[in-house]
């Protein structure tokens, strides 16, 4: 593979007048609007108390223990789950890394997910600086990172400005770049977001597709390493723990079929029982058991809200809290779940049980149009994998994985119903699908180390 040459292209950013006056501009409104800012921090603080936390930190204020550490930077909790190989690679090369996120959701991911680093002091974690000069200054100055990586698609114009300012070599992980972003972007706001992108030294993609686009900003340069989310280790206890009761239940694609709709989000719901309806029906109109659906709810905040939705609509329904403890212990003996249509999960961080529970997994916030969940989890257990319209956000590995013959693109019920219920019926089609998943897993790993070969000449400046 081609390493990153040491020499980083030092053109200067703003790369004009225009730019950096209206990079002033918004510096100015977040000057004005961030008292507004703070009070609706302070107001959801009621709910969640950790958002009136660590305030000291937004503005710059770090007592980092960390000697030249590099800073990585995940805006959300998924983001924050998809960057951890990396994040664990650095790492295990010697370095130490300070890891910034938005929300107190991402703060307490990074905190389970690097516990053991965090004791032995090799990580960080912070909140980002506000988008003010002054305290990102004043973060950079506390901190003195080596290096900045933000990840995925990242444009804080006062944060990149303030990077390259003061000359700490800027990349972009896991970048990706829409098409509907790129055109979104092309036609509002005089593309000012588009030339932001240009800040970025090196952009490492996630895809060809999403490089040309990167490229048709005129980013300094572009490489595509993958996406590091298929390196992410499974909880082999929590798929133990399901093929225990796989066994135990007799479920399966030649007993009793599963069906997973994961990270499902309000506007689906209603589309989704409606197909578990039909599925129901067909297979039974072919003499074949009715499978078990398991619904797991994208947000916490709706799990009673769609439980008594299924249940309305004539489904019967059981929790995942009203079987097992948190160590998947029965609270009570459940010989069969025969007279159950539904499984509810409603807990969190618990996908990948759920995933190995199921035969085949239709993957939600794609049959409305939304920010799609990501395919990668189910397509690391090797199930078939269905999804709706909408590829926002999953564009890689979403068309790659239909070229494969591992997902299947569905534009209504009907047609993800007859999809489901074919496979169901061919059993050699179905283990046919599952091979080619397990190839197509095992092609699109080493994204980590992609991106290190490509980050190791800036991180020996």
């Amino acid at each position: 593979m081609t390493s990153l040459t040491p020499s980083i292209n030092d053109t200067p950013f703003p790369p004009d007048r225009r730019l950096a006056f209206m990079i002033g501009v918004y510096e100015a409104f977040w000057h004005v609007l961030l008292p507004v800012y703070l009070m609706w921090m302070w107001l959801r603080g009621r709910k969640e108390p950790l958002y009136r936390q660590h305030w000291s930190e937004r503005c710059g204020q770090v007592d980092s223990h960390l000697q030249s550490p590099l800073w990585l930077h995940c805006a959300s909790m998924g983001e924050m789950r998809g960057a951890a190989p990396l994040v664990q690679a650095l790492v295990d090369e010697g370095y130490s890394v300070v890891v910034t996120t938005l929300t107190p959701a991402g703060r307490t991911i990074a905190h389970n997910l690097f516990k053991s680093l965090i004791e032995i002091q090799k990580i960080q974690v912070s909140y980002l600086p506000f988008e003010i000069s002054s305290c990102v200054l004043r973060w950079i100055k506390n901190v003195q990172p080596r290096c900045a990586i933000m990840t995925e698609i990242d444009t804080w114009p006062v944060l990149l400005k303030n990077i390259r300012q003061q000359k700490i070599p800027l990349c972009l992980a896991n970048a990706r770049y829409s098409e509907k972003s790129l055109n979104r972007d092309r036609n509002q706001w005089w593309g000012i977001r588009m030339q932001i992108f240009q800040a970025y030294q090196l952009v490492l993609c996630k895809s060809k597709l999403h490089a040309d686009r990167f490229k048709s900003l005129g980013c300094a340069q572009v490489e595509v390493v993958g996406e590091t989310r298929f390196d992410m280790p499974i909880p082999q206890h929590l798929v133990d723990n399901a093929v225990h009761y796989v066994q135990r239940w007799s479920l399966g694609a030649t007993q009793r079929p599963v069906i997973c709709f994961a990270s499902a989000i309000a506007g689906e719901d209603e589309q989704f029982i409606d197909a578990m309806h039909q599925m129901k029906k067909l297979l039974k109109d072919m003499g074949k058991p009715a499978p078990l659906f398991i619904y797991v709810p994208r947000s916490p905040q709706r799990f009673n809200l769609v439980g008594e939705l299924l249940k309305n609509l004539k489904l019967n329904v059981i929790k995942r809290s009203d079987i097992w403890d948190e160590q998947f212990q029965m609270q009570q003996p459940i010989d069969s779940l025969q007279d159950i249509d539904v499984l509810l999960g409603d807990s969190l961080g618990e996908m990948f049980f759920y995933l190995a529970l199921a035969q085949l997994v239709i993957v939600g916030s794609t049959f409305v149009p939304k920010n799609a969940h990501n395919v990668i989890e189910p397509l690391s257990l090797c199930k078939p994998v269905m999804i709706g319209m909408s590829m926002r956000g999953i564009e890689y590995p979403a068309i790659e994985a239909i070229d494969a013959g591992v997902l299947q693109q569905h534009f209504n019920i009907p047609s993800l119903v007859n999809a489901v219920v074919e496979l169901m019926i061919n059993p050699q089609d179905y283990l046919q699908v599952v091979e080619k998943a397990k190839v197509f897993y095992a092609e699109h790993g080493g994204a980590a180390q992609k991106h290190l070969s490509y980050l190791k000449p800036w991180l020996s400046r």
